[in-house]
């Protein structure tokens, strides 16, 4: 379905049952909504309604100019709006990659709107801003991000003989429907603006029960801020480690991330 919201228009993929537990899926980079199609059919066996948002700079029709325009506030007011479009006024919020980190934004600014949060691979902001700043693994596993800040540079790699760099980055079988919609025009300089926007908004602790999904093979976030997490929820929380997945757990550890989405919910999984 198409979402007016903020003067732009957003794809938001919904499914299950229409009178089910909702959730909202928000991806990262360098996917789309498409990274939860493996994840959804478990949410929906346990009754949950699930809606996949194409986010800023992934739907086609919310590609504004500018990386201004990425700031995690903007980010988090799109998942505000969205809600109210579909007439939600609370749901359960998962997010991987970026997606997490607006996850983490959206429970910690406006907790009424989040009745469960699972964050996926992405620790709290502060406990990632606290690793790098002491971590010199995590430092390391981060300077990817010095690149995608480079306007210009960054496509231009990444783009490169067949988007080769891009391609090797995701999972092989699964690369294909990312990479297309990172070579539309301007959709792989929008998704990088999330890097270029340096945001400085404020996570608050969070007070909605919270579970963070950590694999131990992920290459860009490193234990240290994943095990910090827990000083910035107030709430309930969970820290559930899965062994031997790398940075893709939708696609890799679907049954198991569904788990852990419905037990975070209160769902007992089918």
């Amino acid at each position: 379905m198409l979402i007016a919201a903020r003067g732009l228009t957003f794809d938001v993929f919904a499914g299950g049952p229409a009178d089910g537990e909702p959730i909202l899926l928000l991806h990262g980079f360098p996917q789309h909504s498409a990274e939860w199609d493996l994840v959804v059919p478990h949410l929906h066996a346990a009754g949950m309604r699930t809606y996949a948002l194409d986010q800023r700079g992934y739907s086609p029709g919310a590609r504004p100019s500018g990386a201004a325009a990425y700031r995690i506030d903007e980010l988090v007011a799109d998942a505000v709006a969205v809600l109210d479009a579909l007439g939600l006024e609370s749901a359960h919020v998962c997010g991987h990659d970026w997606g997490a980190a607006v996850a983490w934004a959206l429970a910690g600014e406006h907790p009424d709107r989040v009745r469960t949060l699972t964050a996926v691979s992405v620790p709290h902001p502060h406990a990632f801003a606290w690793a790098v700043r002491n971590d010199r693994d995590q430092r390391r596993r981060s300077a990817y991000m010095l690149l995608f800040r480079r306007r210009f540079l960054a496509e231009a790699v990444l783009l490169a003989f067949g988007a080769r760099a891009l391609r090797g980055m995701l999972i092989a079988a699964r690369a294909d429907r990312y990479v297309s919609r990172m070579r539309e025009r301007g959709a792989l300089t929008a998704a990088l603006n999330w890097y270029r926007a340096q945001s400085t908004l404020r996570t608050p602790p969070i007070d909605v029960p919270t579970a963070l999904v950590w694999s131990d093979r992920d290459p860009a976030l490193g234990r240290t801020g994943a095990e910090r997490t827990a000083r910035y929820v107030r709430a309930d929380y969970r820290f559930v480690e899965l062994p031997g997945v790398d940075h893709w757990i939708p696609e890799r550890a679907p049954r198991e991330l569904a788990d852990a989405i419905l037990t975070r919910a209160g769902i007992v999984p089918k």
